[in-house]
C-alpha cells in the first residue's frame, strides 16, 4: 500500500523512539548535510593552515546543527512523519527552529568571508559575489522583520490550515521542498536576531529580543489550536494506517502539544546567546575605553575633573 505518491510503504509498525531513529536515508538531505560539513571543514582547515584561529565552539555548533537535520530527515522519523502528524511536527520544529539557531551560531558566513581568497583588483570571485549578495537590496528585504515575522507566521497557519500542505505532501519533491522551506525560513528569521554573521539588518540587542518574542507566541497559539480542535484539521493525517494503532485526533493533539512546547526551546537558546553576546560586547567596549585612556593619559577624565573644579570655583 502506497502513501500519497511517495512510493513509501504505509504498513509501518507502531512508533517507538528506537524505530524512529533507525537509518532511512533521504538522498537529497544526506548529500546536503555531507556537503555542508565538507565545505565548513575546508574553510576551517584553510584558516588553520595560514595561522588563523577559529573557535572550537563554532565548529561544534555548526556540526550539531547539520546532524540535527540529518537526524530528522535521514532516519525513519522521516518515514513516520509521512503518516503521523506528531512525528512530522517534531521534524518541522527541529528543522525550522533548532537547526537554524545551531547553524547560525557556527557563523558559516563569517567563515566563508575569512576563508575565501580575494579575487584581485577589478575581478569578481566567490568572496566578492558573497559580499555583493550580503549588501544587496534583496537581502535587506528578506532579513527585515517586516518580512521575516509574517513569513515565519505564515509558514504555520497558511500552510497547515489550507490545502497547500496536502498538495506538497502528495509528492516527494513537494515534501522535500517544504522541508527546505522550513529550514530557509528559520535561517532568515533567526539570522538578524542571532547577530553572529554580518548582514544588512543588524538591530540592537533589545530590538533583537523584541523580534524574537514577536514571532514565538504564534507557535504557541498554533499548537493550542491543534490541541483544542475536535476534528482532524489536516487531510493528510486524517486516516492513519491501521498498523500504527493510533487515533488521528489523539495524534493531532500530540502534534499541537509538540508545537506549543517547542516554542519555548529556541526562545531560551537565543536569549542565552544574546545575553552572552551583549556581555562580550560591553566587555570589549570597556577594554577599548581602557586602552584609549592609557594612550591619552585619560584626558576625558581629566577634562571632566577640570569641569567640576570650574563649577566649584564659580560657586565660591
Amino acid at each position: 500500500m502506497e502513501h500519497s505518491g511517495h512510493g513509501m510503504n504505509m504498513d509501518l509498525p507502531p512508533f517507538t523512539l528506537g524505530r524512529g531513529l533507525e537509518l532511512s536515508v533521504e538522498p537529497f538531505f544526506l548529500t546536503g548535510c555531507i556537503l555542508a560539513l565538507a565545505l565548513y571543514g575546508y574553510g576551517v582547515v584553510r584558516l588553520r593552515r595560514r595561522g588563523d584561529g577559529w573557535p572550537v565552539s563554532r565548529i561544534v555548533f555548526f556540526t550539531v546543527g547539520v546532524l540535527s537535520i540529518a537526524l530528522v530527515m535521514c532516519t525513519k522519523l522521516n518515514d513516520y512523519g509521512m503518516v503521523m502528524f506528531s512525528v512530522h511536527m517534531v521534524q518541522h520544529m527541529v528543522i525550522s527552529m533548532l537547526s537554524p539557531i545551531l547553524l547560525l551560531l557556527g557563523a558559516p558566513v563569517t567563515l566563508a568571508l575569512r576563508a575565501l581568497p580575494p579575487a584581485g583588483r577589478g575581478r569578481t570571485g566567490p568572496r566578492e559575489l558573497l559580499l555583493k549578495l550580503l549588501h544587496s537590496r534583496y537581502m535587506k528585504i528578506i532579513t527585515h522583520p517586516v518580512f521575516t515575522i509574517p513569513l515565519f507566521i505564515a509558514s504555520l497557519y497558511a500552510l497547515y490550515f489550507t490545502p497547500v500542505f496536502d498538495f506538497l505532501m502528495g509528492s516527494k519533491p513537494g515534501h522535500i521542498g517544504m522541508m527546505v522551506h522550513f529550514l530557509a525560513v528559520g535561517l532568515v528569521f533567526f539570522w538578524p536576531i542571532m547577530g553572529v554573521d554580518p548582514g544588512p539588518h543588524r538591530p540592537g540587542y533589545v530590538m533583537r529580543m523584541l523580534e524574537l518574542f514577536a514571532g514565538m507566541p504564534f507557535h504557541a497559539f498554533f499548537g493550542i489550536a491543534l490541541m483544542m480542535a475536535s476534528t482532524p484539521m489536516v487531510k493528510t493525517y486524517e486516516n492513519p494506517p491501521a498498523s500504527l494503532g493510533i487515533d488521528a485526533l489523539s495524534d493531532q493533539n500530540w502534534a499541537g502539544g509538540i508545537a506549543w512546547a517547542f516554542s519555548e526551546i529556541p526562545s531560551v537558546l537565543v536569549l542565552i546567546a544574546l545575553v552572552y553576546q551583549w556581555y562580550n560586547s560591553e566587555q570589549r567596549a570597556a577594554r577599548r575605553s581602557d586602552r584609549a585612556a592609557d594612550r591619552d593619559g585619560d584626558k576625558e577624565l581629566a577634562a571632566y575633573n577640570a569641569y567640576l573644579a570650574s563649577l566649584q570655583a564659580r560657586g565660591q
